[in-house]
């Protein structure tokens, strides 16, 4: 089983909130949607069910994956589907649509949900993802000119910023030569601060730099590892949790 979560932000405060796990198996034609815990932060933010999962306390089957996940995903009869895959870095010759889901996100312009993977713990406590470096838009010229030179296999520094405008606390990357970049998506921040707490070792490189054109949030994908306190699972506080 591969798990995704949804994440929903609010129109009004910009904060975002976890509400919805889908866990699935495509080899056996197996996907499971169910609503967690943080949904319920985000109706006192005015959430409402959606229409593809209307109650809140059903667990939802299927023997494909949802529309609402599945049309966020690039048709693959679309032209330029395969440079679309290898701008991912995902093999071309074996589509996976939740692999593709847990790198780009998911996002679309018409509504406010984004998706995310769980993050997974190894046996012996480290832990691997990938994903796009967010707030490239936000960057100074200069930066994106420093953007341009990025090498595959360079490493980054991990920086842990604590006055971050949009999410408070957040994780920064910089070059060798002090340059400083994009940032991890929100939704590892908790997870990656007591990764650094215990174990401060946090590792970063660059997977690949999308060549100048590509859209910003799909232009460098960074591969981070780390290793997490033994006794400690990853997104398992009470939101992410599955409503009863």
């Amino acid at each position: 089983m591969k798990t995704l979560f949804l994440a929903w932000q609010s129109p009004e405060t910009r904060a975002w909130f976890p509400v919805g796990r889908l866990d699935a198996d495509a080899k056996e034609s197996k996907y499971i949607f169910k609503y967690i815990q943080g949904v319920e932060k985000a109706k006192r933010q005015g959430f409402h069910p959606m229409s593809s999962f209307p109650d809140f306390s059903k667990c939802y089957e299927s023997s494909e994956l949802f529309p609402l996940f599945k049309n966020r995903v690039l048709a693959s009869n679309r032209r330029g589907f395969e440079e679309y895959l290898r701008s991912l870095d995902l093999d071309t010759s074996s589509v996976d649509l939740l692999d593709i889901l847990a790198i780009t996100g998911g996002e679309r312009q018409t509504d406010s949900l984004e998706v995310f993977p769980k993050l997974e713990k190894a046996d012996d406590s480290t832990f691997r993802c990938r994903f796009f470096l967010h707030g490239l838009r936000y960057c100074h010229e200069t930066v994106r000119e420093r953007i341009l030179a990025l090498q595959v296999g360079e490493s980054l520094g991990v920086l842990l910023e604590l006055n971050n405008p949009a999410t408070g606390l957040g994780f920064q990357f910089k070059t060798q030569d002090h340059v400083l970049l994009g940032w991890s998506p929100r939704y590892l921040v908790d997870d990656l601060i007591g990764a650094a707490v215990s174990y401060p070792h946090l590792e970063a490189k660059v997977v690949l730099n999308n060549p100048e054109g590509t859209p910003l949030n799909r232009r460098v994908l960074i591969e981070l590892t780390g290793k997490l306190p033994s006794d400690y699972q990853p997104m398992s506080s009470p939101d992410f949790q599955v409503l009863h």
